[in-house]
C-alpha cells in the first residue's frame, strides 16, 4: 500500500494543528484507563473481602490509585503513545513497580495478611491491562493498513535526501506517518511522485527569511500535521533554525530526520554542546551481564525444553523412521557467531539423497535474491518432512546445539558456509551474535521474506539486540508456527 496520499485525509484544519494522537480513535484513552482501574479494583476488593480483610474497599482503592499513578507517571495513557506498541513489556514493568510500592506500604501499615494472596489478587490487572494494550495495537496496525489513524507529513529537504525519506514512509505500514507534499530545497525536481507545493532556493541569504513564510504556507494548504525536515548542505544551521521558528509559532510540530536507520530508540540520546543539538548513538550491546544472562537463559531453556520434550521427541524420531529410509537426524555444517563453523541438528526430513540431487533444481530456485536456495513444492522433502517443516518441530533438535552454546534461542538463522562465503560486509554483520533457533526471519514471515527483506530483520536485531526483544520474538514464534507462513 502506498502511503503517498496527496488528498485522502484532511487532518489538520486551516486554523491549527490537531491533537499529536494521528487521529487515533477517541475511545482508545477511556478504554484503557477503563480497564486499568477495574482491572485492578475489582480483583482486590473481592478477595479482601473474601478473606475478611477490614478495610477491604479502602485498600483496593488505594492500590488501583498507586496503579494509575504509575501508568500516568509513564505517560501510558497519551494519545500519541496508546496503541503504538503491544505494550506487554511496559505494563510488566508498570505492574513490578506496583508490587514493589505496596510490599512497602505492607511494611510500613504491619499488614499480616497473606502475600501469595494479595499477589495473587494483582495479576488480573497485569492481564488485563497485557491484553488490552495487544488488542489496540493489532487495531491500530489493522486501521494504519486501511489508511485511517495516519499524521500527515510536509517533507522540506533537497531532493535526494526528500526521496529516500518518502520512499522509506512508503514502504512500511507500521507507522503513523504519510506524506502529501514536499517543498524541495534548491533546483532538484522530487523522483519520488509526491506532489511539490513550493520551492525553497538553494542559496543566498536573501532568500532565508522568506524560508518559514513559505513552509508554512505548504503545509496549512495541506492541513499537515507535521513538517518533516531532511538536513543537508543547504538546510541546516540557522536557516532549518528559521523554519522551525515559523512553524513552532503557528503551533505546527517540527521533526528533522537524523539520517540514522534502523536504530532502537533506546540507543538514541539527545544533547547540547555550545548551542549544538547532538544526537549520541550508544554502541550495540556485545558483551556485559545482559549477554551473560541470555546465555545463561539459553543453556536453562534449552536443557528444560530437551527434558519436557522428550516424549515428542521419540514420537517424531519414530515418524521419521517409519516414513522413508535413512538416519532420523539431519547433521549439516553452518557458519556460526565471527564466522565459526559448527554442525546443527534438524530431524530428516529429505530423502537421503537430497544434497546429490540439488544441482538438478538450481533452475527451479525461488529464493526472492541472494544466495539461499528455496522451493515451495522441492521433490526431495518426504511426507513426513513437510508436516514436519510446517510445523517447525523439524528444528527441535536444535536444542542441544543450544545447550552446547554453539546457537541461541533466539537470533538470526544461521547460514550455510556456501551462503557465508557470498555475503558482502554488510550482509556479514549478521554473524557477529550468535544464530537462533527463531528470530526476526521466522516472525516476519520466513521464506515468504525477500533477501533484502531478511538481511534487513537481521541487520536490525544485531544492532539493536536487547533481552526484551528476545522475549517479545521468543512470544511471537508460536503465533507465526501455528500459522505456518513462509514454511517450506
Amino acid at each position: 500500500m502506498s502511503r503517498h496520499a496527496p488528498g485522502d485525509k484532511p487532518s489538520l484544519a486551516a486554523d491549527g494543528p490537531r491533537p499529536a494522537g494521528g487521529s487515533k480513535p477517541a475511545w482508545y484513552a477511556p478504554l484503557t484507563v477503563g480497564v486499568d482501574i477495574a482491572g485492578a479494583l475489582l480483583p482486590l476488593a473481592a478477595v479482601h473481602l473474601a478473606i475478611g480483610r477490614p478495610h477491604a474497599l479502602l485498600t483496593a482503592t488505594v492500590a488501583t490509585a498507586g496503579w494509575t499513578v504509575i501508568r500516568c507517571a509513564h505517560r501510558r495513557y497519551a494519545l500519541r503513545h496508546l496503541a503504538e506498541s503491544r505494550g506487554l513489556l511496559a505494563a510488566l514493568h508498570d505492574w513490578a513497580l506496583l508490587v514493589g510500592l505496596l510490599a512497602v506500604l505492607r511494611v510500613l501499615g504491619g499488614e499480616a495478611s497473606p502475600p501469595l494472596t494479595s499477589l495473587a489478587a494483582l495479576l488480573p490487572a497485569l492481564v488485563l491491562t497485557a491484553g488490552t494494550g495487544a488488542l489496540l495495537h493489532h487495531h491500530l496496525t489493522a486501521e494504519r493498513r486501511r489508511a485511517h489513524a495516519l499524521r500527515r507529513v510536509l517533507l522540506v529537504g533537497e531532493a535526494p535526501g526528500a526521496d529516500d525519506v518518502a520512499a522509506r514512509l512508503a514502504a512500511g505500514t507500521d507507522h503513523p506517518y504519510v506524506v502529501v507534499g514536499v517543498v524541495p530545497v534548491g533546483d532538484g525536481s522530487p523522483a519520488s511522485g509526491v506532489p511539490v507545493c513550493g520551492r525553497l532556493a538553494g542559496r543566498g541569504p536573501a532568500a532565508e527569511p522568506h524560508d518559514g513564510a513559505a513552509v508554512l504556507e505548504a503545509a496549512t494548504g495541506l492541513r499537515a500535521d507535521l513538517v518533516l525536515a531532511v538536513p543537508g548542505s543547504r538546510l541546516c544551521g540557522e536557516r532549518l533554525r528559521r523554519v522551525g521558528w515559523a512553524l513552532q509559532d503557528a503551533g505546527l510540530p517540527l521533526t528533522v530526520s537524523s539520517g540514522l536507520t534502523d536504530v532502537a530508540p533506546r540507543r538514541l540520546a539527545v544533547g547540547e554542546a555550545a548551542g549544538l543539538g547532538l544526537l549520541h548513538l550508544a554502541p550495540p550491546v556485545r558483551r556485559g551481564g545482559a549477554t551473560a544472562l541470555k546465555a545463561a537463559l539459553d543453556r536453562t531453556g534449552a536443557a528444560l525444553g530437551l527434558v519436557l520434550l522428550a516424549p515428542l521427541f521419540g514420537l517424531v524420531a519414530l515418524a521419521v523412521r517409519l516414513d522413508s529410509r535413512g538416519p532420523v537426524l539431519y547433521r549439516q555444517r553452518r557458519v556460526g557467531r565471527h564466522g565459526v563453523p559448527f554442525t546443527m541438528w534438524k530431524f530428516r526430513t529429505m530423502v537421503r539423497d537430497a544434497e546429490r540431487l540439488r544441482p538438478q533444481l538450481e533452475e527451479a530456485n525461488e529464493a526472492h535474491g541472494g544466495p539461499l536456495f528455496k522451493l515451495r513444492r522441492d521433490p526431495r522433502v518426504t511426507r513426513i518432512g513437510r508436516l514436519l517443516r510446517r510445523s517447525s518441530l523439524d528444528e527441535l533438535p536444535q536444542l542441544l546445539n543450544v545447550l552446547a552454546g554453539s546457537m541461541s534461542l533466539v537470533g538470526p538463522r544461521p547460514p550455510l558456509p556456501e551462503e557465508a562465503a557470498q555475503y558482502t560486509p554488510t550482509e556479514a554483520r549478521r554473524l557477529r551474535v550468535r544464530p537462533g533457533m527463531t528470530g526476526p526471519w521466522q516472525v516476519g514471515g520466513r521464506s515468504d521474506l525477500s533477501w533484502d527483506e531478511g538481511i534487513a530483520l537481521d541487520l536490525s536485531y544485531t544492532d539493536n539486540w536487547s533481552l526484551t526483544r528476545d522475549l517479545d520474538i521468543l512470544a511471537r514464534t508460536a503465533r507465526a508456527v501455528t500459522g505456518g507462513r513462509g514454511a517450506y
